[in-house]
């Protein structure tokens, strides 16, 4: 029963409290963090800007994102090791936001997402999370890398296209485009791409910033062959206090900024009123749905790498606290990360401490590495993310999944891919949910069975009077069997002068199993057939009872054995 309560307690900082009360908080272990807390800081700094970006907005803001929600999720959750930020699963939705609202209105679905998030903590819902089968999370994890890896074409080959809106139109441009592709950002794209593959052949290390830094110097070499490539600091410039603009990313803290004074899509304060809430709802709702999943996922995950168990509840806690507060600092919609969470625990991490100082080494490579970060090409970064989106598409496992599982799962991980990659991410989900129950109904239905044992001599040892049936009904009498069930046992006890159902094998009635035996029970009597009903379950009998069911001289009668309900 206390490991119970764990799984559903709701208190903030939980993880920080369990991981410090486990043992004493040696200065060894506080060295660990730190190292844990420097390797993956150093990984999140070119991931936070690339996510941003192709999130629609400037670099700037997925590191603040990374330092603020980070910082804050890690000190309030319940999963000790996760590592949360901007992550990839997240651009399919928020591009879309940011196109059609800008930064403005990305920001108030953040906090919308993170008021969502407090309330499904506090309606106990992050065990919920996982009633949703492998087959939609693969199918919609897939066909958001899918989308991420489309959206990256355009950087990584150099192109100068607006997107359209929906995924058909994307994929018509692109053709269109690709013919007048840029070589110079091609190369360096492609070299930047090599470099993650081959170095990871070759080191341990994560390969993040050795690409880059090859990337770097490709551009670099590139430019003095007078083949300009489009760099961070080329595309993006800021304002700075006192007036003067300058190109990349800003050298400064981010500052106190009400969410709905900053700009919307047309560059003016985007305001605050109901009908713009009315429009970011829907938005802020797929952000808290993912969210929750992605982060509850990777805790889970986590669970399973460390023999340790998170609090669901209060990571959804902690993951709304880190979503409110964010946007008022322009940060973006954070959640866990689940290859920074896993390079976090290799590294050594040993509390919730490490990703608050992955969030402090982000802030220092925000102040001091700026004009450096400025150097770093699209393209580069367009690669950066290519590989994220096939690290999240999970194609071994797709693979496996096609190969060994029973055909309604396959149509329910292609329907759920193919809807991410057309539709939405939403109706992805729910329509996966619902076909997944559906086609798990019928599975269970089939199991339900109802058998003639009349003959039976290891159960009846002696002969039935002549009229008289015995059978006995295997699987539980729900909505969707119960029906077929009694329609067949009304056909056979028909011309019979009593039949007796065995039901020592049926687990639960529910509503319509108790409406089907009802229906039958009235046959019955208007055929003059006695039912005698044996060896009823607790549930069963309970649901039984609460309908009022009683015994009925000649009609209906209940026994607890089947023994004793033989004539």
């Amino acid at each position: 029963m206390p490991h119970r309560a764990h799984l559903f307690s709701l208190r903030i900082a939980n993880a920080l409290r369990e991981s410090l009360k486990e043992s004493p908080y040696t200065a060894q272990r506080f060295g660990k963090d730190i190292i844990a807390g420097i390797t993956v800081g150093i990984i999140a700094i070119p991931l936070s800007m690339a996510l941003a970006i192709a999130s629609g907005v400037a670099p700037q803001y997925g590191l603040y994102t990374a330092m603020i929600a980070g910082f804050i999720i890690a000190l309030t959750g319940g999963s000790r090791f996760s590592i949360s930020g901007p992550t990839a699963a997240f651009v399919v939705i928020l591009y879309p936001i940011a196109e059609k609202f800008g930064l403005g209105g990305l920001l108030i679905a953040t906090l919308l997402s993170g008021l969502i998030l407090i309330a499904m903590a506090f309606a106990r819902l992050g065990r919920f999370i996982e009633y949703i089968p492998e087959s939609v999370t693969l199918g919609f994890t897939s066909g958001i890398a899918i989308v991420i890896a489309t959206l990256q074409l355009k950087d990584f080959f150099g192109l100068t296209i607006q997107y359209p809106e929906t995924y058909v139109e994307k994929v018509h441009t692109l053709a269109q485009a690709l013919p007048g592709f840029d070589s110079a950002s091609l190369t360096v794209g492609l070299t930047t791409f090599a470099t993650l593959l081959l170095w990871k052949k070759i080191s341990s290390l994560p390969p993040h910033i050795p690409a880059l830094l090859v990337g770097v110097l490709t551009a670099w070499l590139l430019g003095l062959q007078g083949h300009e490539v489009d760099t961070i600091g080329s595309r993006f410039s800021y304002l700075l206090p006192d007036g003067s603009v300058g190109n990349g990313i800003p050298p400064i803290l981010p500052e106190f900024f009400w969410p709905w004074e900053q700009p919307g899509a047309d560059g003016q304060p985007i305001g605050l009123s109901w009908s713009l809430l009315q429009l970011l709802l829907p938005a802020a709702f797929s952000i808290a749905m993912l969210g929750a999943i992605e982060s509850l996922l990777c805790a889970v995950v986590l669970d399973g790498m460390t023999n340790t168990r998170h609090s669901a509840n209060s990571e959804l806690l902690g993951q709304g606290i880190g979503n409110i507060v964010v946007p008022f600092f322009g940060g973006i919609t954070a959640t866990a990360a689940i290859a920074r969470s896993a390079a976090n625990f290799r590294a050594g991490a040993q509390t919730p401490i490490a990703a608050m100082v992955h969030a402090l080494v982000v802030m220092a490579g925000l102040l001091v590495l700026a004009p450096v970060l400025a150097h770093l090409p699209m393209a580069s970064m367009a690669a950066l993310l290519l590989l994220v989106a096939w690290n999240i598409s999970e194609a071994d496992k797709v693979l496996h999944f096609f190969r060994t599982a029973p055909r309604g799962d396959i149509m329910v991980l292609a329907t759920c891919l193919s809807l991410t990659v057309l539709f939405d991410m939403v109706i992805a989900i729910g329509v996966g949910i619902v076909l997944a129950s559906l086609l798990f109904m019928r599975d269970i239905s089939e199991m339900t069975k109802v058998s003639d044992i009349s003959d039976n001599s290891k159960l009846i040892s002696e002969p039935l009077p002549a009229g008289w049936a015995v059978y006995k009904i295997n699987g539980p009498l729900f909505f969707a069997a119960a029906d077929r069930i009694f329609s067949e046992l009304a056909i056979h006890s028909r011309d019979k002068k009593a039949v007796i159902l065995y039901m020592d094998a049926v687990p639960v009635i529910d509503a319509g199993g108790l409406a089907a035996l009802l229906k039958f029970l009235n046959a019955s009597a208007k055929y003059n057939t006695e039912v005698r009903i044996a060896d009823l379950q607790f549930q069963p009998l309970k649901t039984l009872a609460r309908a009022g069911l009683k015994p009925q001289d000649n009609i209906l009668s209940f026994y607890p054995r089947l023994q004793d309900s033989l004539p």
